[in-house]
C-alpha cells in the first residue's frame, strides 16, 4: 500500500493533463500587483519560504477542534478554532500561490493538486462553521473531522512536494560538501573579460566568475539558490547577476539575494593571484569529506 500511494504521488508530477490549469493559473499568480509584498510572501526576509510557517496555524487550529469536538460541551470553543483555522488559511494559501508560480512544470502540477486539496479543506471547515453557528452542532463535527481528513491529504501532498520534488529547498546547500578545501586553480586571470560572467568547472561544481574593471574577481556558484538555473547565462549589471530562469538576483560581492524568488544567498569564494596569474579560488566553510571536518577547523 505504501508503495501504491508513493506511485500515485509520483504520477502527480507526471500528469500532462493538469498543464491546461496550471498554465494560466501560473500567468495569473505572476502577473497579480503584489509589488514589495511578494517578497514577503516568498519568505526572503525570513531566509526560507514563508508557506510552511502560515500553515501551522490552521493545522494547529483545526487538530486542536477536533480534540474539542471530543470533549462535551466544548462545542462553541471548538467552532472559534475552527474559524480561526479558515481565516489564517488565507494568508497560507496566498504564501503558498506565490512559491508555486515559480516553479517548473512537475511541481506546478503536484502543487495545484496540493492547493486545490486545502481548498476542499478549507470550504468544509468554512461550512463547519456556518452550522455549528445555526444550531447544528453535529453535522458541524461531521464536516471538520472530514475537513481534517482532507487537509491531512493536502498535507501528504506538500510534503511529497517539498522534500521528493525538492520544492523551496535551497539548491546550494550541498555545495559545501562538494568543494574540497582548500584553494584550487580555475584559469588565468587573462581568460576573463572585464564585466562578462564566465562559466568554469571545479570538479563537479560549476563556477560564476565575473571580473572587475579594477582586476579583482567574484566568484560565486553558478547553479541558483532557488531552482539550480545557471546564472552564468544571466544578466551582469550594477554588482549583480540575474538568473535567467526564475529572475533572482544575487550580489556579486557576497552572494546576497536582493531580488527574485530565491530565498537563500549563493554561496561565495575567495580569490586570490598567484604570481603567475593564475586565478585561484577557496569556498570557506568547504567540509573535507573524508573527516566531515570544515575548511580552518582545528
Amino acid at each position: 500500500m505504501a508503495q501504491a500511494l508513493l506511485k500515485a504521488l509520483d504520477a502527480l508530477g507526471e500528469a500532462q493533463q493538469l498543464d491546461k490549469i496550471t498554465g494560466w493559473l501560473q500567468k495569473a499568480v505572476r502577473a497579480l500587483p503584489l509589488g514589495p509584498y511578494r517578497a514577503v510572501l516568498q519568505g526572503r526576509p525570513l531566509g526560507h519560504p514563508l508557506h510552511p510557517v502560515l500553515v501551522q496555524v490552521p493545522i494547529g487550529a483545526w487538530t486542536s477542534a477536533a480534540v474539542l469536538d471530543l470533549v462535551p460541551g466544548a462545542g462553541r470553543n471548538a467552532r472559534l478554532l475552527v474559524g480561526m483555522g479558515v481565516v489564517s488559511a488565507v494568508p497560507a494559501a496566498w504564501a503558498g500561490w506565490v512559491d508555486w508560480a515559480e516553479q517548473p512544470e512537475r511541481q506546478l502540477r503536484t502543487g495545484v493538486v496540493h492547493a486545490a486539496s486545502n481548498g476542499v479543506a478549507i470550504g468544509l471547515y468554512a461550512g463547519s462553521w456556518v452550522v455549528r453557528g445555526r444550531g447544528r452542532p453535529a453535522l458541524g463535527r461531521l464536516l471538520a473531522f472530514a475537513g481534517l481528513t482532507v487537509a491531512s491529504a493536502a498535507g501528504m501532498i506538500g510534503g511529497h512536494l517539498a522534500y521528493r520534488q525538492a520544492a523551496g529547498a535551497n539548491k546550494t546547500e550541498p555545495i559545501h560538501h562538494l568543494v574540497e578545501p582548500g584553494w584550487h586553480a580555475v584559469g588565468s586571470a587573462a581568460e576573463f573579460s572585464e564585466g562578462q560572467a564566465a562559466r568554469r568547472m571545479l570538479g563537479a561544481v560549476p563556477l560564476l566568475v565575473v571580473r572587475e574593471p579594477d582586476g579583482g574577481f567574484h566568484v560565486l556558484v553558478d547553479r541558483c539558490s532557488h531552482m539550480a538555473g545557471p546564472l552564468s547565462e544571466g544578466t551582469v549589471a550594477d554588482g549583480c547577476v540575474e538568473c535567467p530562469w526564475h529572475g533572482s538576483v544575487f550580489r556579486l560581492a557576497d552572494g546576497q539575494n536582493v531580488g527574485g524568488p530565491a530565498t537563500a544567498p549563493q554561496p561565495v569564494f575567495e580569490t586570490r593571484l598567484t604570481g603567475q596569474g593564475v586565478l585561484e579560488v577557496r569556498l570557506p566553510g568547504a567540509v573535507q569529506r573524508a573527516t566531515g571536518r570544515a575548511d580552518g577547523a582545528s
